[in-house]
């Protein structure tokens, strides 16, 4: 579309989920490894009696696994077998509550983008009346995750760590609160219970020589060790701490920890933390005897296949102060048809067959890109609420439809956001200011017969609106909106923010 940027990264064909694990996620789900939603095989001679007896499903009604399954949020579920016999059953409405947990490492203090995932598989438990626990890693960030690095990360300060998370769990507490407020009424049943922790709380308190004693002698080293993450580090020239050899080991007590003072069977993650989830389930089963099982959820990737997130450099955050409403919700516009209908099942609680109906509706009319701004307005109210979504549109229509009224309705704060770069200056209004006098002030333009000509030529607008006679004087309401501001361009790209004095 006109004036808007290039297509955001989005995630490719083939990564939401390998067939092999989409069938196994099939089978644990009790979907007999077969398509999502097909029934075991009848016998010929019953199967059209079973069909005019049977009515037909609504799609997603299936279960809270075989749901996500079909949404594609649910890509892998371990242990295989014993998931496959008794996760569904346990997840059966009707039966006690589950708890499920998924960790967050404040290696930031924002949440981004690719977080989003593990966030929405907890959201859908507590959706199915289970309760979740979210985990900020107060603890394990001081070593830091090794999977799918290729060098140890740099050793963040002990105050560095908690600053950034109470970061994070600020940020979590607004999901949950955005969800429960914004997207469960009061007829949709027992929303589960939500609670936020912080391994910093059990982990600081844990002696070295017990810890050892105790989860460290149930742990093998054979498995440690062969994982492919493990073993390319130790080939590798900088070879690979102790400290980081042994995150998965104190990621796996977390689930010992969780399992013992609050229940919890069932660990969330994202596709690379297979390896971590399989350490946490070897040290609850051994230590208890109790069957837990793991659930891992897709990573968002960018077009070139790289994880979205800080490391890569290319991180969509969740923080206002990061990452602005406007910016969060073009990001989610911008993505490509070839990818908008994976996302709008990952991203949203909007029903499947809701989706559906939007998708046929894209396909009569693309030029509405609705699929788009329905994907973007959901995620956006979701992370930054109503007024953040408004605040969204409003900038999106003073950036791209050039709306007074949007402008008019703009707070600075938005303003900022909008026009991070765009240098800013107060000026007091004087008896005949003309277009010209503006432009210098603000040095917008070169002094002299240039900048005059620049006028002329159709390269400056004032709110939108372009100005060709540089001696055209300044009108309130029109020039001067009514909240003070003027939003002067230059060229295609060199944004002015003028804020008036004493008006």
């Amino acid at each position: 579309r006109r004036g808007e940027p290039r297509p955001a990264p989005s995630l490719p064909r083939g990564k939401m989920a390998a067939p092999a694990l989409r069938r196994r996620c099939g089978r644990a789900a009790g979907l007999w490894g077969g398509p999502l939603r097909a029934p075991p095989p009848l016998p010929l001679r019953r199967r059209a009696h079973h069909q005019q007896q049977q009515p037909r499903r609504a799609r997603g009604t299936g279960g809270l696994l075989a749901a996500q399954c079909e949404r594609g949020l649910f890509q892998e579920v371990f242990p295989a077998q014993s998931a496959e016999e008794q996760l569904p059953g346990l997840l059966e409405p009707g039966r006690p509550p589950l708890t499920a947990y998924c960790g967050f490492d404040p290696t930031a203090d924002s949440l981004h983008v690719g977080h989003l995932l593990p966030v929405m598989g907890l959201l859908h438990f507590q959706r199915a009346g289970h309760n979740v626990i979210a985990v900020v890693g107060g603890a394990t960030a001081r070593l830091g995750d090794p999977s799918g690095r290729e060098r140890a990360r740099e050793a963040p300060s002990a105050e560095r760590v908690r600053e950034q998370a109470r970061g994070l769990r600020a940020g979590l507490e607004r999901l949950f609160g955005n969800h429960r407020e914004l997207f469960w009424g009061a007829d949709g049943g027992r929303l589960g219970q939500a609670e936020l922790l912080d391994n910093a709380w059990w982990l600081g308190r844990q002696p070295l020589l017990d810890f050892l004693g105790g989860a460290g002698g149930r742990l093998r080293m054979g498995t440690l060790l062969s994982r492919q993450s493990c073993q390319a580090r130790l080939r590798s020239p900088e070879g690979m701490s102790l400290a980081e050899f042994l995150y998965p080991a104190l990621q796996a007590y977390d689930f010992l920890h969780l399992y013992r003072h609050h229940g919890c069977r069932v660990q969330l993650g994202g596709a690379d933390q297979m390896g971590n989830v399989m350490s946490g389930y070897e040290l609850v089963t051994k230590m208890t005897g109790t069957d837990v099982f793991g659930i891992t959820v897709p990573l968002i990737t960018s077009t070139t296949g790289d994880k979205l997130g800080k490391t890569a450099g290319n991180a969509v955050w969740l923080n206002r102060d990061k990452t602005s409403p406007f910016e969060l919700y073009q990001f989610f516009v911008r993505q490509q048809d070839n990818v908008v209908e994976k996302y709008l099942k990952l991203f949203t609680f909007l029903p499947l067959e809701e989706i559906d109906h939007i998708m046929e509706m894209h396909a009569k009319e693309p030029e509405k890109w609705g699929p788009q701004k329905r994907l973007a307005a959901e995620v956006t109210k979701l992370v930054h609420g109503r007024e953040g979504l408004e605040s969204a549109k409003r900038c999106t229509k003073a950036l791209y439809y050039s709306s007074v009224e949007a402008l008019e309705a703009m707070s600075d704060q938005e303003l900022q956001e909008l026009f991070r770069q765009a240098p800013s200056a107060e000026l007091m209004l004087e008896p005949g200011m003309s277009v010209l006098d503006l432009c210098r002030k603000a040095n917008a333009i070169p002094d002299g017969p240039s900048g005059y000509q620049k006028i002329t030529d159709g390269g400056v607008s004032i709110n939108g609106i372009r100005v060709t006679d540089p001696e055209t004087v300044l009108i309130l309401g029109q020039h001067i909106l009514k909240n003070g501001v003027s939003l002067l361009r230059v060229g295609k790209k060199n944004y002015y923010i003028i804020k008036w004095l004493q008006l």
